[in-house]
Parts: C-alpha cells; structure tokens; sequence
C-alpha cells in the first residue's frame, strides 16, 4: 500500500529508447511526442519507483513485471501499443511475446 503520490512514477510502457530503437528514429518530432504523451493506449501507466527503475528501457526479453498474475496484460499491452505505432520487435522480443502470450 502507498500512501504518498511521490511513491508513484508514470512509466512508459515501451520505453522511449526501445521505441527510438524500434522505428520512432525516422519520426517527426511532433509524432515521437505524440507517443510520448499517449493517453488512448496503455502507453502511460502508474509503476513505484523501484518498478520503475528495475525495468528501465528494457523490453519483455530482459525484464518482466514483478507480479506474475499481469504478465498477460503487461504482454498485451505491449503488442497493441507496438502494434498502433507500427514498432518493430527485434527476435528476442518476439520470442518472449510469444512464449508469454501462449501461456496467457
């Protein structure tokens, strides 16, 4: 249980430099901030801080929330802000996406 607002951090789902890495390098500055700022997708979403820095800019290959039971949800958020801004997975990801969407 928290109980003080700065125990709270928004966090971006796909971390920035995971999007610049997967395709948002070729966007205009208008588009990479839209992104930045999505309020329609579960781009933006509420973490603690120690979440929030134990994840970094990793992608679901390297790093998974701490709380098995919202693998599924974290998983499919992924994909559908990905797939929205049509990012690109490198194979790692993919297989990680895969092994935990077949498990949902």
């Amino acid at each position: 249980t928290w109980t003080s607002a700065s125990d709270i951090q928004i966090d971006h789902l796909i971390p920035l430099s995971e999007a610049w890495k997967s395709g948002a390098s070729a966007w205009t500055t208008s588009k990479r901030q839209s992104f930045a700022n999505d309020l329609t997708r579960p781009q933006l979403i509420a973490v603690t801080g120690s979440v929030n820095q134990a994840k970094g800019d990793k992608d679901p290959a390297e790093w998974m929330p701490p709380r098995t039971a919202y693998y599924c949800t974290y998983i499919r958020a992924w994909i559908q802000v990905k797939y929205y801004w049509a990012l690109s997975i490198d194979q790692a990801e993919y297989n990680a996406l895969y092994k935990y969407l077949y498990a949902c």
